[in-house]
């Protein structure tokens, strides 16, 4: 298993790295990383769009046998690759499932830091545009020095603004940020 300083410190810590850990070196001795690395895109999409499937893995009472042939159709459905396919169904019989979206966030980090990209985590009030995207990630590029990936969420409690989690460094910019800094300097 091939473990630098960043894969094992966090990403393999819990339950959910470890199983992460176990898919990356599949497929790559598969030469499938690619392949999963999208299935997994499409299925942490089908988790955030479905409220059945959130259910579906989330459920305690859902039987091993009945949660294995319902992911093994989601995973058709979605048309996902066999490795990534037969990787859902050990998690169904180990009644893992409820771990997976830890295990999806796991296995991109540990392909990023494989392809020696760095993850940034972009919260914004509103969506980006392409070109906001294309200027913030070379901006990140530029500070880091190394290939960024931006994964966007959009949050309007923020008000406006970014927040940027790159690594263990927090980059604060939201106006929901500043207000509250303003308030507590207008208390004394």
């Amino acid at each position: 298993m091939e473990n630098s300083g960043g894969i094992q410190g966090n990403i393999t810590a819990g339950l959910a790295g470890r199983y992460a850990v176990a898919l990356f070196d599949l497929a790559r001795e598969s030469n499938a990383i690619d392949a999963v690395a999208k299935s997994l895109a499409t299925l942490k999409t089908g988790l955030a769009d479905s409220a059945d499937l959130s259910a579906l893995i989330a459920s305690p009472v859902v039987s091993r046998t009945d949660a294995a042939n319902a992911i093994a159709a989601v995973a058709k459905a979605l048309k996902l690759d066999s490795l990534t396919a037969k990787f859902l169904g050990v998690l169904a019989e180990n009644r893992r499932l409820a771990d997976l979206p830890k295990m999806i966030d796991a296995f991109d980090s540990i392909v990023a830091d494989h392809r020696g990209e760095v993850t940034a985590k972009v919260t914004s009030a509103h969506p980006l545009t392409a070109a906001q995207l294309k200027e913030l990630t070379a901006n990140l590029k530029s500070r880091v020095g190394r290939d960024v990936t931006v994964a966007t969420t959009v949050d309007p409690a923020i008000l406006g603004g970014l927040v940027v989690q790159l690594g263990s460094q927090l980059i604060d910019g939201s106006i929901r940020t500043r207000l509250n800094s303003f308030a507590s300097a207008m208390k004394g």
